[in-house]
């Protein structure tokens, strides 16, 4: 058999196989790609064209344009919630970030039981968002809770941590601090990655605790750090269990934790103004959006990788 037709024969085997072979692939990709059309990108879609409507659940949505977004900027209870759920971000995260960087820096340097000290830790990251938890934080912080108790003890007054408007975000915040196991964990895989050389070789040099980790611990981590920071912020500005159960559902008091999902639960769910609901959750997508993109913007000027 020449060398022409045995190339002719596999060309002809090929172009027999192939289809089969993509269909074959497809089969098994479908679950993933009827996944993706019918419950991700179809309610996207979907999410978009309602904020262009009134909408509410009961009749047809009606097109309306541009009104749903030109009512945002005369709507005060919309400001309040924006204001709250920046605070909540600028406060909780660095601040949960830090604790999990310390707690990190501590398990790292090795003691005994660590993978039990590692799990109790990490225990409050899967417990946190639970509606359990809220409602044991709101006892904590009450007028009657454990803080107030203890303060008690030392002849404080306590106050209603949960009630007063200038204190009830503050005890969401420390709920949110308490959660760190996950980033904790993400910075104890990193602090294992870093070479023990680098620290014998700055031992020798004669550095102390703070200088080795200013210049040898922390440059190193910062990849890590990024990732735990733009984690955390999506998350923290998608927070609504907390809020909701603390505050009742309502955002008091006095609109102290009313969170922006909390405020677009009420609208969508609450009145039934989903088109409205919908507006506002594509505001909250461009604002994550915003964030996320200027945080990759100023990673270049602290983030150190290897290469």
């Amino acid at each position: 058999m020449s060398v022409s037709t045995e190339l002719r024969r596999l060309r002809a085997g090929r172009a027999t196989t192939r289809p089969t072979s993509d269909r074959s692939a497809y089969g098994f990709l479908s679950p993933w790609l009827i996944g993706l059309v019918v419950i991700t990108a179809g309610p996207i879609v979907a999410s978009l064209v309602l904020s262009f409507t009134d909408y509410n659940l009961l009749q047809d949505p009606s097109w309306i344009g541009l009104d749903n977004f030109r009512r945002m900027l005369s709507d005060d209870r919309l400001r309040q919630s924006l204001w709250v759920t920046f605070v909540y971000v600028v406060l909780g995260v660095p601040l949960q970030l830090g604790l999990a960087l310390a707690i990190a820096v501590l398990l790292n340097r090795g003691m005994r039981g660590l993978a039990l000290y590692r799990s109790v830790l990490y225990l409050p990251s899967l417990l946190g968002g639970s509606v359990a938890v809220a409602i044991l934080w709101r006892q904590i912080f009450g007028t009657e809770g454990l803080i107030n108790q203890v303060l008690g003890f030392v002849g404080i007054e306590g106050i209603g941590w949960i009630s007063d408007p200038r204190t009830a975000l503050y005890s969401i915040i420390a709920l949110h601090v308490w959660t760190f196991g996950a980033p904790m964990v993400i910075f104890l895989a990193g602090l294992r990655q870093i070479p023990a050389s680098y620290y014998e070789a700055a031992v020798v040099d004669g550095a102390g605790r703070w200088q080795v980790f200013r210049h040898i611990t922390l440059p190193l981590i910062t990849p890590i750090i990024f990732f735990n920071l733009v984690l955390q912020i999506i998350s923290a500005f998608q927070a609504f269990t907390q809020a909701f159960i603390v505050s009742g559902g309502t955002g008091g008091p006095s609109d102290s934790t009313l969170f922006f999902t909390l405020y677009l639960y009420e609208k969508g769910f609450g009145e039934l103004d989903m088109g409205y609901a919908a507006a506002l959750a594509w505001l909250l997508l461009l604002i994550i959006g915003v964030f996320t993109a200027i945080n990759f913007y100023a990673a270049r000027f602290w983030v150190f990788y290897d290469d």
